[in-house]
């Protein structure tokens, strides 16, 4: 074995070794982001239900001063009672009921901004998990290369985790990437043949010698 080939060699796995340590920090970074994102749209669904329940309860109260308001016109047309009273009555539980109406169609509106601010945070949730196994299949590749000596599977292994490197861009920037879903795949395709190009102009790895 030449005096070189252990050094070529020893670089090779220290750089995957670095890659791989980086990997695993990015990847458990996407993790933590995801679980937090997940708390976030379960506490985002607690309150609006919290909030569906209190217009539920508005709405049921507005039904209560209807029936009211339906006795006192009622009793207006009987005769030999103070129609006058009822009429007033009448007026009042109107008053009312537009309150309580208006207070019903605020809980449900704040319900609805709860569960879309909810649905949001699934989203980004997905987004950082997406990112994270993007980064756990970026590592299985890079070991693979580092046992395997193969330069190509480092040049996937950067596609995959620039794939997953751009998805976490997106949920970090709280973007919506299928509209253009085309660029994490473009950036990963960038990296691949960044990577390729790299590989192609540098020296080649000395092989070790079987003995």
């Amino acid at each position: 074995m030449s005096a070189s080939a252990p050094r070529g060699g020893d670089g090779f796995a220290g750089k995957v070794a670095v890659l791989i340590a980086v990997l695993a920090t990015i990847g458990t970074l996407f993790g933590f982001l995801g679980s937090s994102t997940h708390n976030e749209a379960s506490l985002y669904k607690s309150n609006a239900a919290i909030d569906k329940t209190s217009a539920a309860n508005s709405w049921n109260h507005y039904q209560a001063k209807s029936n009211r308001q339906n006795l006192a016109e009622l009793a207006t047309g009987i005769p030999g009672v103070d129609a006058a009273r009822y009429r007033r009555e009448v007026d009042r539980y109107r008053l009312e009921k537009e309150e309580i109406r208006k207070e019903a169609e605020r809980w449900e509106a704040s319900s609805n901004a709860w569960n879309l601010k909810s649905d949001q945070a699934l989203y980004r949730h997905r987004q950082w998990t997406l990112a994270s196994v993007a980064q756990q299949i970026a590592i299985s590749l890079a070991a693979v290369a580092l046992l395997a000596r193969r330069t190509w599977l480092l040049t996937a292994t950067c596609g995959v985790a620039t794939f997953g490197l751009t998805l976490g861009l997106f949920a970090a920037l709280r973007a919506d990437p299928m509209p253009t879903m085309l660029m994490p795949f473009g950036a990963a395709l960038g990296a691949v043949l960044l990577a390729a190009l790299v590989g192609r102009f540098s020296p080649r790895l000395p092989r070790r010698d079987p003995g």
